[in-house]
Parts: C-alpha cells; sequence; structure tokens
C-alpha cells in the first residue's frame, strides 16, 4: 500500500506527489519544519508544536501565506489516511512555489506537507545502557537567531550527525562558536549535578525544544531545581547524570562522551541515573495521560 501524505489540502499517494523545483523551500531553504511523534492514534503536544511554528512563521514572514489552512487538521488526516497508532510525523511549511526571488514583494500560497511513517521505539536495553555522542567538529551559532528557529537550513546539525555516525556514536554534540556546549545533532541536553538539572540557555544558540520545556516542567513538578546557563567540556567530569530530549526519542540517557581528542569520557558510573529514570517516567505517564498509550 502506497503511503499517503498531505500536499496543499490533498492526500495523495507519496508516489505522485510532487514539488515545483521553483519552490523556496527546495532552493533557498526558506522553510520550517515539526517533527512529532504518535501515540495511539494522537500526535503528543501537537498543539505546542504548531505554536512554535507559527510563531516563527510570522518572525521570517511566511505567516500571510498559512492564512486559512488547518495545520492540525492536515496532520491528525495524515496519521487516519495511513491507518496508523504509532508513528512519526513531520509537518514542512515553505514559502511555496515562486518564479521571482524570495526577496521580491510577491506573497503566495504556502507549501504544505504532511508525512507520517510508522515508528517502533528504541528497545527498553537501548535506554538502560544509555547512548554515546561524540564532539562535532562543527559549530552553532551562539549569536544567530537562526539557530532557534527550527528551519529546513539543517546543514550544520546533518554534518554533525554524519560525522558521529562515522565514529560509530549515537549522536553529536554540539558546541557554539564560544566553546560552550550548545546541544545535540537532534536533541536538547541536560546533566545532573547534586540534585539540581544543568542545561544550556536559549542564548548559547540552541533551539527551544518542546521535549525540552516539557522536561523543564516535569522537573519543576518534582521538586527538581533546573538552571540555564554556560557549560563547558570541561565540566563534565562533575555531572553524575547526563541524557537528552526529542519529541521521538523521549529521554535518552547520556552515559559517555567521546571528545575531540578521540577519548571516551564516562558521565558519572557510565549508567542511566536515578533521577533520569525518574523523569522518563514522569515523561511517560504525561504520554499516557494524554494520549492513551
Amino acid at each position: 500500500m502506497d503511503e499517503i501524505v498531505y500536499l496543499n489540502g490533498s492526500l495523495v499517494p507519496r508516489s505522485g506527489a510532487c514539488l515545483s523545483v521553483d519552490d523556496h523551500g527546495f532552493l533557498y531553504g526558506y522553510a520550517l519544519f515539526e517533527t512529532m511523534r504518535a501515540y495511539n492514534g494522537r500526535i503528543f503536544l501537537l498543539d505546542r508544536h504548531l505554536t512554535r511554528l507559527v510563531d516563527t512563521a510570522e518572525t521570517i514572514g511566511l505567516t500571510p501565506g498559512l492564512a486559512g489552512i488547518d495545520l492540525a487538521q492536515a496532520c491528525d488526516e495524515t496519521i487516519k489516511a495511513n491507518h496508523l497508532r504509532e508513528a512519526r510525523v513531520r509537518l514542512t511549511v515553505t514559502n511555496g512555489d515562486a518564479e521571482v526571488l524570495p526577496w521580491a514583494e510577491s506573497r503566495g500560497r504556502c507549501t504544505v506537507v504532511v508525512t507520517a511513517r510508522p515508528y517502533t521505539p528504541f528497545p527498553a536495553d537501548v535506554y538502560r545502557q544509555g547512548f554515546k555522542v561524540g564532539v562535532a567538529s562543527l559549530r552553532r551559532s551562539a549569536g544567530s537567531p537562526m539557530s532557534r528557529i527550527k528551519s529546513t537550513n539543517y546543514l550544520v546539525n546533518v554534518l554533525a550527525r554524519t560525522e558521529a555516525a562515522r565514529r560509530g556514536l549515537d549522536e553529536a554534540l554540539l558546541l557554539n562558536d564560544r566553546g560552550f556546549i550548545a546541544e545535540g545533532g537532534n536533541s536538547n541536553i541536560f546533566f545532573v549535578v547534586g540534585p539540581r538539572l544543568v542545561t544550556p540557555s536559549l542564548e548559547n544558540g540552541i533551539l527551544p525544544g518542546v521535549t525540552r520545556q516539557v522536561v523543564m516542567e516535569l522537573a519543576e513538578k518534582l521538586d527538581i531545581k533546573v538552571i540555564e546557563g554556560n557549560i563547558r567540556l570541561s565540566d563534565l567530569a562533575r555531572f553524575r547524570e547526563a541524557f537528552i530530549t526529542s519529541s521521538v526519542v523521549e529521554i535518552m540517557p547520556l552515559v559517555g562522551v567521546e571528545m575531540e581528542t578521540k577519548r571516551l569520557m564516562t558521565i558519572g558510573d557510565g549508567k542511566p541515573g536515578n533521577l533520569t529514570m525518574k523523569l522518563q517516567e514522569a515523561y511517560r505517564a504525561k504520554v499516557r495521560e494524554e494520549t492513551g498509550y
């Protein structure tokens, strides 16, 4: 059975879905996207993802082209059309199809694409073992507002993750141009020191992740203090736990960091910690509460 995708108001087979060669998302990366996870046929935190996308669309001038488009309905219809219960859902919005350059006064309709594919979570053993990440050779720009936008200008992340995969690692760890830890190639990152969580601040050039924010809210409910700030690689030795967060992977323990010297630095005792597992359970409880999963 051919996968069904949503394209500009219609549900069509993937094999028949076509984008213009003049689409500004293709030509210039003038586009935004959200990756979400569906449980039990329902997209978790869909409203938060759409709020982030719409707010960013306003910032970069895409809002007029989205008028009258029900993005939530588009996402839901795509899941139903593919008869999925557990899925990885991607919503992409571009500046649309136009022969004129993006900065010319031509504001047409946005291109909107939604795809939904079956998702099988990592086995429980992977969460019990945790991820190892590698410090990427590329850097995030702390001062650029583009670092805080989830756009299809994703080359730094792609190359960082490719580098990590070549080294046999699970994820990349990006520093910013000031030498502070920023984020993962496809995730945000948290560390545990004493009874507190420490995470890079937005000023370090990171994406304000939806899962990141939820974890901070859950920590507050559990009376776990969260500190946002600057973190250096030299700080790793004092952290007893670490984990990364993303909408698809949820909360994944981080047990080791391969440094630029190729030396692996173990986090804590090299095993997922108690506070990490406590937050994992709180997150999954929230998923169950909102989706019935």
